[in-house]
């Protein structure tokens, strides 16, 4: 009987039939944990990440940004895409709302090219929504615009051609004296002169009716003020959700105390200088030849020389206690930075103290004026190449 191929084939049909039942269920119970699984872990990360109160986003609000790529009126036209980078957290007065290094999405809206009479090209920016570190799309309305305003406009034309038609009369005045002689004007009683002056401001005002406008140019790095338009409710993040992670070496203690942004010798805003408090009980003896600024891209930036160079050449050895400044010149000051100190020795890193972390507690004071001294760029005018044909 047990070699019986009916009865065989019966026993196969009724096991396949009650493993497929075991499966089906196993299955649907393990999408089922899936799924509640998925739930759990997002609303574990919205704890994480969200004190749990709300603020706005409110409209005429302005985030600061810098953009990714380059936007040249002569290259780009309507619909065309790009991304920028907020470059300040937007805080509210519950706390932080969009944190630095949040991504924009923006397309040209409107655009206008360079013409005669001094008017100069434009560009008109329209962004939609954001992109947060934590992943979170958000939707927004928001404008930026290189455009004059028409009376500006006009009235800063009509300043440079005044200068171009004064500027004409002047030469002229100057050449007929200089061809015609100092006795031929007085004979002329200052009509030589004079009508040197109508000729050469003639010329002047020839030359401002000709002159075209400067094109746009706004490059990565550039920071531009993009104005909301519309309000939008959004949470706000816990302070240790924005923490930037950090390094440290046992009994090497390093604290910041003050930041500031600064201009060097050629009127660029690339210098960071740091405030800083050492208490070495550590086994390692260093000096400031050891510190760097390191950045998101791992670009490293050695102390400047145009700044304290006290702790440059300074050993600190264990047991020894320090407060100085030091400075640092950096490519983009906008971009996230740690104060990074490495074992001279082995080329290993010993501590890495954010600079985003410590920005949250120096003074209003060092705020304000960093602020000023990182003022968003107004003019993005193109420089003219000098083999540029009009």
């Amino acid at each position: 009987m047990l070699y019986n191929p009916v009865m065989k084939k019966f026993i196969a049909i009724f096991l396949s039939v009650i493993m497929f039942s075991l499966n089906a269920s196993f299955g649907a119970e393990v999408l089922h944990g899936h799924a509640q699984k998925d739930d759990i872990y997002e609303q574990k990360l919205r704890e994480e990440l969200f004190t749990g109160k709300i603020e706005n986003l409110e409209r005429k609000d302005i985030i600061n940004m810098t953009v990714s790529q380059v936007l040249d009126s002569n290259i780009n036209v309507e619909g065309d895409e790009f991304f920028a980078e907020v470059t300040d957290e937007v805080v509210g007065d519950k706390g932080v709302i969009i944190p630095k290094g949040t991504i924009a999405h923006g397309r040209i809206s409107e655009s206008g090219e360079a013409k005669r009479l001094g008017r100069k090209a434009w560009i008109e920016m329209d962004f939609d929504y954001l992109i947060t570190p934590d992943g979170r799309e958000i939707p927004i309305e928001g404008k930026m615009t290189t455009k004059l305003h028409p009376v500006a406009e006009t009235s800063k034309i009509i300043a440079q051609d005044v200068g171009y038609t004064v500027a004409g009369g002047a030469i002229g005045g100057f050449l007929a004296l200089n061809w015609l002689g100092i006795e031929s004007a007085v004979l002329s009683q200052g009509y030589t002169v004079a009508g040197g002056a109508a000729i050469g401001g003639a010329i002047g005002l020839g030359m401002a009716l000709y002159r075209k406008g400067s094109d746009v140019l706004i490059s990565p790095g550039d920071r531009i003020k993009v104005k909301i338009n519309t309000t939008v409710p959004l949470p706000v993040y816990k302070e240790t959700a924005l923490k930037q992670h950090e390094m440290f070496y046992p009994g090497l203690d390093i604290k910041i105390s003050d930041i500031r942004n600064e201009k060097d010798p050629f009127g660029q805003v690339n210098t960071i200088t740091l405030t800083i408090m050492i208490s070495n009980m550590s086994d390692k003896t260093f000096s400031g030849l050891d510190m760097a600024l390191v950045n998101d891209y791992n670009s490293v930036f050695r102390p400047s020389v145009f700044g304290d160079t006290k702790i440059m050449f300074r050993q600190i050895h264990p047991g020894d206690k320090f407060a100085g400044r030091v400075s640092f010149a950096v490519d983009n000051i906008d971009r996230s930075f740690w104060l990074t100190l490495y074992d001279r020795r082995k080329g290993s890193t010993l501590t890495k103290i954010s600079i985003d972390n410590a920005y949250r507690h120096i003074s209003d004071k060092s705020k304000k004026h960093n602020a000023k001294v990182k003022k968003p760029k107004k003019n993005f005018t193109k420089e003219k190449d000098l083999f540029d044909e009009e």
